[in-house]
């Protein structure tokens, strides 16, 4: 978005540039800003949010990498005549969409791509680091919302692409946030470059339909005692996402999330599956029903059924902003390491945090306000001062922070998490600044083959 240079600008550097929720992103973000439509599901818009520090919607710039090469303002007209984005929108955005797209570069790797994985890795970091210079940023933050890939195949695969973009994110000195059910940050290899890094980031699989609705409905049984049976559901839908997971091993990835959550808010899982059909006359639109089989009173057999039809794109896109701008300002506080206060957006969060929603939202609500108090100010800024300032900073705040969370969600489980994360985050920002974020440790480094 354009913004004046005496205001700092903010990058979103989006993995999958081209695709649906991308696209519905730019083109939002622009018709917002401008007045052209309210922020319908942008949390972040809302009267909580308004003391957090947040960069505001104007003063987002857009970038990323796509292995497609249809335009933004093309791909835009295409979601209009899906009824995706509302008529006229595109139009009166396309500068904005024009510029987004001059700032998208190749992804990879692609079908006879020689280059290796460090390779790629390098490429990838030097786009963003180009990106931020060029336009003067103060930050970036890298996003990922490319289609769902399988999981990699152990120890000795290649690096799944998601992971290649999560370690340029880092190398790049940018935090991530993984919007997708794919590995990124969550590979044994990324895991360990984050904790060195002293990054914020946050994941995985964006909470959007069906789970959202899991997530309130699966408190509601445990809290008045009804005993669930059985839960399966079914996931109709189209375009990008319905191909990539007629795959069955990226559908497993995605279901592992819808799981969890059902696992997380009752205690166990119960009987029955997700299944998801592609079906390509769907475009982006996707209907996902769910029958739960329970007991009441006196074991009385009783049977719920719900109906979720909705548009992907039009769900994730406000939910991507909000993540680019907390995770922004959790990096402008100097913030490090898994954020598991934006829990609320995900299938399969980072980080601890509770598991039902309306508790996800209070945590994500006292996050926002400690933003605005920029309470991860202060911490270590280099190796030397970070060892002693800043882990006896993070214990002091993080143990203060603790207790007085302690005292609403409960005292003992506070001072442990208070403490805990206080003297994690302030020896790894302590110790992760003063390095350079993008070291790649074992075959990575030398460009070796995994």
């Amino acid at each position: 978005m354009s913004a004046s240079l005496s205001r700092p600008r903010v990058g979103v550097w989006l993995i999958g540039a081209r695709g649906s929720v991308a696209t519905t992103v730019v083109t939002g973000c622009a018709a917002v800003a401008a007045g052209l439509h309210p922020p319908t599901g942008m949390v972040t818009e809302t009267p909580a949010f308004t003391g957090s520090g947040l960069p505001a919607l104007s003063d987002l710039v857009f970038g990323g990498h796509d292995t497609l090469d249809c335009p933004l303002p093309k791909r835009a007209e295409t979601l209009t005549a899906g009824g995706v984005l509302p008529p006229g929108i595109a139009t009166a955005v396309t500068a904005e969409l024009v510029a987004a797209d001059r700032e998208i570069r190749p992804g990879g790797p692609t079908p006879g791509d020689t280059r290796s994985q460090a390779e790629l890795i390098s490429a990838f970091a030097a786009d963003i680091r180009d990106f931020v210079h060029r336009h003067q940023l103060e930050r970036a933050v890298v996003v990922n919302v490319a289609s769902t890939e399988p999981a990699s195949q152990g120890p000795d695969a290649p690096l799944p692409a998601s992971t290649l973009y999560a370690l340029a994110a880092l190398r790049a000195g940018c935090p991530y946030v993984n919007f997708t059910p794919s590995e990124g940050m969550q590979h044994p290899v990324a895991a360990a470059e984050a904790e060195r890094s002293g990054l914020p980031h946050a994941g995985r699989d964006g909470k959007t339909g069906q789970t959202l609705l899991r997530a309130v409905l699966g408190p509601m049984f445990a809290q008045r005692a009804l005993s669930v049976r059985a839960w399966s559901g079914t996931n109709l839908l189209g375009g990008g996402d319905g191909a990539a997971l007629a795959d069955p091993a990226a559908a497993a990835a995605k279901n592992a999330g819808k799981e969890r959550v059902l696992a997380d808010t009752l205690g166990a899982v119960p009987e029955g599956e997700v299944h998801i059909d592609d079906v390509p006359a769907l475009g982006d639109w996707k209907t996902a029903w769910d029958h739960i089989a329970f007991d009441g009173f006196l074991g009385t057999r009783m049977i719920l059924q719900t109906i979720w039809q909705g548009c992907d794109s039009a769900l994730a896109a406000p939910l991507v902003l909000d993540l680019a701008r907390l995770t922004a300002r959790a990096h402008e506080t100097r913030l490090s390491g898994p954020l598991g206060a934006l829990g609320f957006y995900f299938k399969d969060p980072v980080g601890e945090g509770p598991p039902g929603l309306s508790e996800q939202y209070e945590e994500l609500v006292r996050f926002g306000r400690s933003l605005g108090r920029g309470e991860g100010e202060g911490r270590g800024e280099g190796r030397g001062q970070g060892e002693g300032q800043g882990e006896g900073q993070g214990k002091g705040q993080g143990k203060g922070q603790g207790e007085g969370q302690g005292k609403r969600q409960g005292e003992g489980q506070g001072k442990r998490q208070g403490k805990g994360q206080g003297e994690g985050q302030g020896k790894r920002q302590g110790e992760g600044e003063g390095r350079d974020a993008g070291s790649v440790s074992g075959p990575e480094a030398t460009g070796e083959a995994r």
